[in-house]
């Protein structure tokens, strides 16, 4: 075993190698490489190969050397180990943006600054960024008032159902983000990855959403707390009465919160750099305040705090007006009124009209926080749910009501429900209190071990927090006094902040901690919220959403970064926290569902690729919580519900229709794949019935040399036709060997798709490559299509230049294809002049569809203009039906139950019926029958020598000149388009013999004729005394204006006189003859001005002796013509008149 091999070193880093800096730049090449950014296109990664094909230079020279030279002309597209292990080894993933943003940083100045590799762990990366994101405003604002109105029991029950939602979302999360490397952009990333890019895009712009209205919700939460606790004189809007306040209130909100949000926006725009410092200060406020909530309860345990609630009967009153909780107070030996007494009475006199309940109930005091030992958990176990405007009221007080119907008054100070309160409700503003959980996900780039950081630092963070809000819910209902709790604004314990009065040393810890903590949340969402969209725009999936990819030079996206405050002003605008949060959890929660959903499906399909590092997840968990997240977006507000999935439904329709095309491996595909494993499974049962019966088309195109497809309009008949729906294959056949002409194969799949496309054919492409033509179509006859989905219909054109002699084959290879379609029981549709068929932007305003019903052979012929008649072009085209009777038949009773059978298969279209009596066989069909026989001859010599084909041809002119003459020399003149010769030309043209009996002009052969539409120029009339045994120029001028006799009665004597040589003529070819002449001149006749005449096609004969004759009846059975389509069924019936 040879020893000589090239071994490659890694680069050194620190000073005895590779400065840092330089480390840096080779890893952020290698990741480049990684993830393709360094390709044509958007700059975005791409989950291509970082080495396989790829063109990379250097690569060459790990080669060298004699030991793998068996693999050096695979240089290019394999690279050695070695090389890849080198460049994985010093693959780093920066976080999105921040490489753009560090380079233009160390590039100022021009001095380059190292950059320390990302190294953050578990407990720095991701759970402590988890845990800042998941506690934030409801915790402090709104915690205590959902516990006192839905009581400990169903606010349990209520943060259970939460966190469980979040906890097995986190298990899922975990699954995929163990699942290979997640680069910046956490759940966009990985839901697009996962389930394609369009419910990627979907999803993803819902996250943004649901970012983007968090800070609004943060933004609201911090003005609240500005002016509700901290500086109540800033408010700008006062009201005038206590009706009014609600109002004034949210006025202030809208003012200050656009004030705050320009604020924000500003320092975002500035420097993300400053946000990142102030994050750890953020947290630490967040941390403490939670630490003195728990220090307050154990305090209150041994001596509670004092903090008086005054209550009259059993009404809570609201501290803002009064600072005595008494009636009457006494001075000295005097009793004078108090504050409160001039809130209910007209007077401070003793003798004034007071309020009737204040005159029946007394007036007492109550502590707000009794402790933890007070066994007040008993009385706050159950739900107390208020309407709007109610009085908040204490359970088991006595107190002497009024009347019922007896109105409030509003300017009394008594603390009123703000809101209408149910459990749906709570269970919308609580959720966004345990939301945030994707945080470490969107740091992956930072962390040291991603795919183990990851899974435990949110998993973790996701129990902290769940523990840390049940025990909340346990704590707040055995501590803090119902009407307190009940208290949204802290009225009654003046005006402080309901879990600030639990905290220990101060309320002022609570107050100012949550302060920051919530600024710091809305700083964190508004820097977010942009990099997500412009992770969306610049993986191109959205068209209109591109400009967002572009921003400052250092990679700061400026524009998404106004887009993301012009919708953050919207949520501003609501002014209502309450309002505001019900929405952005429906946002989270649609993303959140589809994380679920991502790793169900990818767990189900078993891919190969799905090996997560994190093994304890299960698809019963994601489907359980995929379904609790439904539930729960329901629950909260089903017409949220609803809007959200239909802003979600309209942006997936629109990245199908309109965005890019990605192949990400997402899971998507793989559930197609196995779905359509499944429907192909079940096709395999057995043949569709007659009523699933539709047109499975194998349309056969030419392409040119160019590898473009000879006749369009083939394919916009396609998608005209394909109202129906159903399988479509567009085939084509190139002559050579595969290894040969395979590029040109693919130029002219790229060709053909293209053309689909642009013609709106849903449908495949197959183009196939032969030693012949004849061959190739055979093969795609027999393999088009997979298993129970196959082709049942074979559409094709017309062979228009069959007659000529580069196309000597042409005819042969057709009437195979019409004999195989025929052996394979496959229904045939042939066009002839396709060329004049519509477009698909053409509409045709009036005229009809004629179908000559001959032969029943399935029904095919009924259910193609139906078909066709859903398409704009032939809608207003009305549908004829004609059939033919014979002598024997009754052609009224033929109408009539024609026209019962149509009205049954729920067809509307006319009926006649053509009557065709016998008659003898006219000279025009002996002369066709005489040319084509001749035409025979000849084509039968096309294999003898030139030599002889030459004598051979000679002979058979000469012969038919010759006996034609001696039976009718003075009035019969022959024309026979000889050319003369010399025997060079005939030598250096063999096969111009085709030519000799048909004319080049003649209407007959489409590959030399005008245009059906246009008429030839005459070259004389026909003179009565000549009788025309060729089919010439003047023949087709007179058999168009005049019908298929043109002789006189003295020319008919003369054809009599020459019967001895029509009886040496095929009597079968005679009358088939005939039977194409007959049926043309009736359809001329009728069908000359319809839009598209359809009739059967008959079959070949079964001897292959009189295959060229076949395609000449085909041709005097559908001249002068314009759109024909000949139709040959496939065996069986296709229309049915049962439901």
């Amino acid at each position: 075993m040879s020893r000589r091999f090239t071994v490659t070193s890694l680069p050194p880093a620190g000073p005895a190698g590779t400065s840092d800096s330089e480390s840096h730049r080779h890893s952020a090449a290698d990741l480049r490489r990684l993830s393709g950014e360094d390709a044509k296109g958007d700059g975005n990664p791409k989950e291509s190969s970082p080495f396989i094909n790829s063109t990379d230079t250097e690569k060459g020279k790990e080669y060298d050397g004699k030991n793998m030279a068996l693999f050096e002309e695979e240089m290019d597209t394999s690279p050695m180990v070695s090389s890849l292990l080198s460049g994985l080894a010093n693959y780093t993933n920066l976080p999105q943006g921040s490489r753009e943003h560090e380079e233009a940083e160390n590039n100022e100045g021009g001095k380059k600054k190292p950059v320390q590799a990302p190294r953050m762990g578990t407990f720095m990366g991701v759970y402590l960024p988890c845990l800042q994101n998941i506690f934030g405003v409801i915790l402090f604002l709104r915690l205590t008032w959902v516990v006192g109105i839905a009581g400990i029991m169903e606010s349990f029950c209520m943060v259970f159902i939460c966190c469980s939602c979040t906890m097995l979302t986190a298990i899922s999360m975990s699954a995929i983000a163990t699942n290979g490397v997640v680069p910046a952009g956490g759940s966009y990333y990985m839901i697009s990855r996962s389930l394609g890019p369009e419910f990627g895009g979907a999803v993803g712009l819902c996250f943004y959403l649901g970012t983007t209205f968090a800070g609004a919700m943060y933004i609201l939460g911090t003005i609240e707390i500005l002016l509700a606790y901290l500086f109540p004189a800033m408010a700008i809007f006062k009201a005038e009465d206590a009706s009014g306040e609600a109002a004034a209130m949210l006025n202030n909100m809208r003012v200050y919160g656009t004030c705050v949000l320009t604020c924000m926006a500003t320092v975002v725009f500035v420097g993300v750099k400053y946000v990142n410092k102030f994050a750890l200060v953020f947290l630490g406020c967040v941390i403490l305040s939670i630490l003195a909530i728990y220090a307050g309860v154990i305090k209150s345990a041994f001596e509670p705090p004092n903090f008086p609630i005054c209550l009259l009967g059993n009404r809570t009153l609201s501290r803002h007006g009064f600072d005595v909780c008494a009636k009457l107070a006494w001075e000295g030996n005097e009793t004078v009124t108090t504050r409160l007494w001039g809130l209910f009475c007209s007077s401070r006199f003793l003798n004034a009209t007071c309020d009737e309940y204040f005159t029946r109930n007394n007036v007492t005091e109550i502590q707000g926080i009794p402790g933890a030992a007070s066994g007040l958990i008993k009385e706050n176990l159950w739900s107390s749910y208020l309407t709007k405007g109610v009085i908040v009221e204490r359970r088991g007080m006595p107190s002497v009501g009024l009347g019922d119907g007896t109105p409030v008054d509003m300017d009394h100070p008594y603390v009123f429900s703000d809101m209408t309160s149910y459990f749906t409700l709570l269970v919308g503003i609580y959720f966004p209190s345990v939301t945030g959980i994707m945080a470490g996900s969107n740091r992956s780039g930072d962390l040291r071990d991603a795919q183990k950081s990851i899974p435990t630092g949110t998993i973790l963070a996701i129990a902290t927090t769940s523990a840390v809000y049940i025990s909340s819910v346990v704590l707040f209902g055995a501590c803090i006094e119902g009407v307190v709790l009940r208290d949204k604004f802290g009225e009654a314990v003046n005006g402080n902040l309901v879990v600030g009065t639990l905290a220990w040393p101060s309320p002022w810890v609570i107050v100012i901690g949550s302060f920051f903590s919530t600024c710091g949340a809305g700083l964190q969402s508004l820097t977010g919220a942009p990099r997500l969209l412009q992770a969306i725009s610049r993986d191109g999936i959205v068209p209109f959403l591109q400009v967002f990819g572009h921003g400052k030079a250092n990679g700061e996206p400026t524009w998404a970064l106004l887009l993301t405050a012009c919708i953050c002003e919207i949520g501003i605008l609501i002014a209502s926290l309450d309002e505001v949060a019900p929405i952005l959890s429906m946002f989270f929660l649609m993303c959140y569902m589809f994380v679920n959903l991502a790793c169900a499906v990818q767990t189900l399909l078993r891919t190969p690729n799905w090996r997560p590092r994190f093994r304890y997840y299960h698809w019963t968990l994601s489907f359980l919580g995929m379904s609790l997240c439904l539930a729960l977006m329901f629950i909260c507000s089903w017409y949220y519900a609803l809007v959200a999935m239909l802003i979600a439904g309209l942006i997936y329709k629109y990245i199908e229709y309109r965005g890019a095309e990605k192949e990400w491996g997402d899971g998507i595909r793989g559930l197609s794949l196995s779905a359509a494993r499944y429907a192909l499974l079940r096709l395999e049962e057995g043949p569709p019935h007659t009523k699933n019966w539709r047109p499975q088309l194998l349309v056969l195109v030419r392409v040119d040399q160019d590898q473009n497809v000879a006749h369009p309009q083939l394919l916009s008949l396609t998608s005209q036709l394909k109202a129906g729906k159903g399988l479509t294959i567009v085939g084509s056949v190139l002559e050579g060997t595969f290894l040969d002409n395979h590029p040109q194969a693919q130029r002219a799949e790229e060709s053909i798709r293209r053309l689909m496309e642009a013609e709106k054919v849903k449908g495949f492409c197959q183009v196939v490559i032969s030693s012949n033509l004849r061959d190739g179509v055979s093969h795609l006859i027999q393999s088009g299509g997979l298993g129970g989905l196959q082709h049942n219909t074979v559409l094709v054109g017309w062979p228009r230049n069959w007659r000529q002699k580069e196309a000597h084959q042409t005819w042969r290879n057709f009437i195979e294809l019409v004999r195989e379609t025929t052996a394979g029981h496959l229904a045939l549709l042939v066009t002839k002049n396709v060329s004049m068929f519509p477009g698909n932007p053409e509409r045709f305003s009036e005229g009809s569809i004629d179908v000559w019903w001959i032969v029943h052979d399935g029904g095919m012929l009924m259910l193609l203009p139906f078909l066709l008649r859903h398409h704009k072009v032939w809608r207003k085209c009305k549908m004829r039906i004609f059939t033919v009777a014979q002598m024997d038949d009754n052609s009224i009773q033929m109408k009539k139950d024609l026209t019962t059978f149509l009205y049954h298969l729920r067809i509307t279209a006319e009926v006649e019926v053509v009557e065709m009596h016998e008659s003898d066989i006219s000279a025009y069909t002996y002369e066709k029958t005489l040319v084509m026989e001749q035409r025979s001859q000849i084509l039968k010599q096309m294999h003898l020598t030139k030599n002889e084909r030459e004598r051979e041809i000679q002979s058979i002119t000469d012969e038919s000149r010759g006996s034609i003459r001696r039976k009718n020399p003075a009035n019969t003149r022959l024309r026979l388009n000889v050319p003369e010769e010399t025997a060079g030309d005939s030598e250096e043209k063999p096969e111009e013999e085709v030519q000799l009996i048909h004319d080049q002009s003649a209407p007959s052969c489409p590959s030399s004729s005008p245009s059906p539409g246009e008429e030839p120029e005459r070259e004389g009339e026909a003179d009565p005394e000549k009788v025309h045994l060729t089919w010439t120029k003047d023949k087709s001028v007179a058999e168009k204006n005049k019908g298929p006799s043109p002789v006189s009665s003295e020319g008919i004597k003369d054809f009599f006189s020459m019967k001895p040589e029509w009886e040496n003529l095929n009597q079968s070819n005679v009358r088939r003859m005939h039977t194409a002449v007959r049926l043309n001149e009736v359809i001329v006749k009728k069908s000359r001005d319809a839009k598209l005449v359809l009739l059967n096609m008959p079959g070949p004969p079964r001897n292959r002796n009189g295959d060229e004759n076949y395609m000449e009846f085909l041709e005097v059975l559908t001249e002068h013509l314009d759109r024909v389509m000949l139709v040959r069924g496939g065996g069986r019936e296709v229309i049915t008149i049962y439901s």
